[in-house]
């Protein structure tokens, strides 16, 4: 039985229109690029012997930032100067961590000290509310604080 609803335009290249056609999109996952020793000093190279106006023109076709370059001379410079290659930080496990005892204690001690100040300011407003009360009385007004 056929339907008499026209079909939409481009309907049939829809990725979700079957199981024969549900093919992977190449480009749906981004990947992240490795490049070798010799291909970064190859254009730190390239890039330092081009002309001002030229050294965009490297890094377009290449694909490359002109902070990949950067890193790779600052790198390239401290093992021509004997210390070690950056690297970048990464995060410590273990100590440190949601459940340390040590910063747990220290937390602890910080939100003890904050209670006792929290508590004496309370303690000090008390007793200006009863002075200034007692201060009302004797000059025969009455008190902001007493609902009328």
């Amino acid at each position: 039985m056929s339907s008499n609803i026209p079909a939409l335009p481009g309907g049939a290249d829809h990725p979700a229109a079957g199981p024969a056609e549900a093919a992977v999109d190449p480009a749906a996952r981004p990947f992240r690029r490795s490049f070798t020793a010799e291909y970064r000093a190859r254009v730190v190279a390239e890039y330092e012997a081009a002309p001002h106006g030229l050294k965009a023109a490297v890094l377009r076709r290449e694909g490359l930032y002109q902070s990949h370059v950067q890193k790779w001379m600052v790198a390239r410079d401290a093992l021509a100067s004997g210390a070690s290659a950056p690297r970048r930080a990464h995060r410590v496990t273990g100590s440190g961590g949601k459940d340390d005892p040590g910063r747990l204690r220290a937390e602890n001690q910080r939100l003890a000290r904050e209670l006792a100040k929290s508590q004496a300011v309370v303690e000090i407003m008390g007793k200006l509310q009863g002075l200034l009360e007692t201060v009302s009385e004797s000059t025969g007004t009455t008190s902001s604080s007493r609902r009328r």
